[in-house]
């Protein structure tokens, strides 16, 4: 009941939704109990002629309000009918035909309402869930699979609303239904219903034993489906390696591997959860079997109770069947959408350890410089930078040059707040960026990465994300600085021209243009370039490293570089070894010193 509170917190929005479904699920509960009830003055009219009421019935208080509604529907049925049973008979038909129709369009408001609260609550728990998911730090996602948390947005809360929400529905109605049977049933015997509570609690017992082992099953499912999931997403990701290395039947294995643990997991589950209703069903009919045996001693040897009152009796016993197999059943749904919810609700109350401080300042002009005061960082266990120090003045030009592993992308990281350091502070103008709003300080600072990500979507949309309403002029000229227009005017739809999954419609240079352009728009006073142009062909990369050049003109420039012969220009080269600065200065200087960068440059030249 934990998770379902939890839940339960979404319903809030909707909650006269929920109102007006109790309110018809009331209704459709009494009308339920009634329409069996009813059978009674109908099958008197057939079976007993000659016990009509020809007096109307005075009522004496609710000890006898049984016999005063029996004996006052027979009264209106003999003063209608007259001499002619016939019509008596069609007029209790038309009574009960109207009972069962009553209660049916209550049944449907009761469902038409709940509908809004069950699809309101999966709306805004995916909205929640995809809010949570861009908001929590890249740090989560290396620890997560990609699959594992689509699987959590798509299947786990669907579970949610397929069990926890339909409880909703049987809160009310099903337990309702039962009470008000239950007391229609006690004023007809109540020493028959008496002997039905004996076995009504072996039957919940039986039921119950059968639950207990759901909620593990159920999460093991679960799991397994966001395994196969990231598999998937894996798999269409590296799918042109996987066909040049020809381990289409590798993958395949792991797959069916998968698939054949789900599909072993989701038999235990099933075939545990489908014994509930024939289990239900026959204890359900082991009642009534004893019942027609109990309550026929009484009509036919003890003479203590009425043929017709018994026929209306074992209708409303077999009333109670099916709420108690509803409830049974979502006894079982409680038991799946716990894990389901346990899953969801782990995302949505993980804790961000990047946020913003209450006091957080907005800072949307940069002016001094970028200063780095002895940073320690580390991922896991070992420190990737120690007691880093590093300062960008405005206006400079800053690479970062090193071996892979050095920590040139973790400084890119650390200035932009995706992660935070573990010692020291990052400075902008003075100001410590854990006291700046992460979004006033994203907004000071443009990035290019080494692998250009780009969305399914059109051209003019992916540039036009680096600017809220940007028109097509300011899009059109972003491009022509990135030198993006030319090849961009010659497809399809130009700027319309839809690019298709990560811009596989285009070449790498072409790609890292539009993510120029797109930096170019939002017109940053910091850029951040990391390996901008390690992924190019000679053609491109001098296209490209134009553009990058007419980009960082008049603006502070942190650039991570693998090909050392794009930062020749640069005002200072901060050579990285292991996390530490081992050399710093101009290109010309550096060479001189005859050191680590000036055998990175031989080796390149070779």
């Amino acid at each position: 009941m934990e998770y379902f509170k939890k839940i339960l917190r979404f319903a809030k929005p909707y909650r006269k939704y929920g109102f007006l479904n109790i309110f018809f699920n009331i209704l459709y509960a009494l009308f339920s109990a009634l329409s069996f009830a009813a059978l009674i003055p109908m099958l008197d009219v057939l079976f007993k002629p000659k016990a009509k009421v020809l007096k109307e019935p005075i009522y004496t208080g609710i000890r006898h309000v049984k016999d005063y509604l029996q004996d006052y529907i027979n009264y209106r049925v003999t003063e209608y009918s007259g001499d002619d049973p016939m019509k008596g008979l069609i007029l209790v038909i038309g009574l009960v035909l109207v009972l069962f129709l009553l209660k049916n369009f209550f049944n449907y408001a009761a469902m038409y309402f709940i509908t809004f609260l069950r699809n309101g609550v999966l709306k805004d728990i995916r909205n929640q869930m995809y809010h949570k998911i861009t908001e929590l730090p890249i740090s989560y996602y290396s620890e997560k699979r990609k699959g594992d948390v689509i699987a959590r947005i798509t299947s786990d809360v669907l579970e949610i609303q397929h069990s926890f929400l339909s409880i909703l529905e049987l809160i009310v109605r099903e337990p309702l239904t039962i009470v008000f049977t239950i007391l229609i049933m006690f004023s007809f015997s109540a020493k028959l219903t008496l002997f039905v509570f004996i076995f009504i609690p072996i039957a919940g017992a039986i039921i119950s034993r059968i639950g207990k082992s759901l909620k593990k099953k159920s999460d093991r499912v679960q799991k397994e489906q966001g395994e196969f999931l990231s598999i998937v997403e894996e798999t269409l990701g590296g799918l042109r390696v996987i066909k040049a290395f020809n381990a289409e039947s590798r993958f395949y294995k792991i797959f069916t591997t998968s698939t054949e643990r789900f599909f072993k997991f989701s038999n235990k589950l099933l075939n545990r959860q489908n014994l509930a209703s024939p289990t239900g069903e026959f204890l359900g009919i082991l009642v009534i079997g004893v019942l027609l045996w109990f309550g026929g001693k009484m009509v036919l040897v003890d003479k203590t109770l009425d043929p017709s009152t018994f026929i209306a009796y074992m209708g409303l016993a077999y009333n109670i069947l099916t709420p108690a197999k509803a409830i049974s059943k979502a006894s079982f749904g409680v038991k799946k959408g716990n894990a389901a919810a346990e899953r969801v609700l782990e995302i949505l109350e993980t804790e961000n350890p990047i946020i913003d401080k209450k006091d957080a300042i907005e800072k949307n002009v940069f002016e001094n410089a970028i200063e780095l005061q002895n940073v320690s960082f580390k991922y896991e266990e070992e420190y990737v930078l120690e007691n880093f120090n590093l300062k960008v003045p405005k206006g400079d030009t800053v690479a970062l040059v090193g071996q892979s592993g050095s920590g040139k992308s973790t400084i890119a990281n650390l200035v932009t707040r995706f992660y935070d350091v573990n010692e020291g502070a990052i400075v902008i103008d003075g100001k410590n960026i854990k006291d700046i709003s992460k979004k006033s300080l994203r907004n000071l600072m443009g990035l290019v990465t080494q692998d250009s990500i780009l969305f399914n979507d059109t051209v003019g949309n992916n540039i036009g994300m680096g600017k809220e309403n940007a028109t097509d002029e300011e899009i059109i000229e972003a491009a022509k600085i990135a030198n993006a227009h030319e090849f961009i005017s010659q497809l399809p739809d130009g700027y319309n021209t839809n690019i298709g999954d990560s811009g596989n419609k285009l070449s790498g240079g072409q790609k890292q243009r539009i993510s120029i352009a797109r930096a170019v728009l939002k017109n940053p006073p910091i850029m951040i370039l990391d390996e901008a142009t390690s992924a190019l062909d000679t053609e491109s990369e001098r296209l490209v490293q134009d553009a990058l050049e007419k980009m960082m003109l008049h603006r502070t420039s942190i650039v991570i570089a693998h090909r050392l012969s794009t930062i020749q220009k640069a005002s200072s080269i901060v050579v990285l070894q292991k996390g530490k600065i081992v050399e710093q200065g101009t290109h010309t200087e550096l060479l001189a010193k005859k050191g680590v960068y000036r055998k990175l440059v031989e080796m390149q030249s070779f």
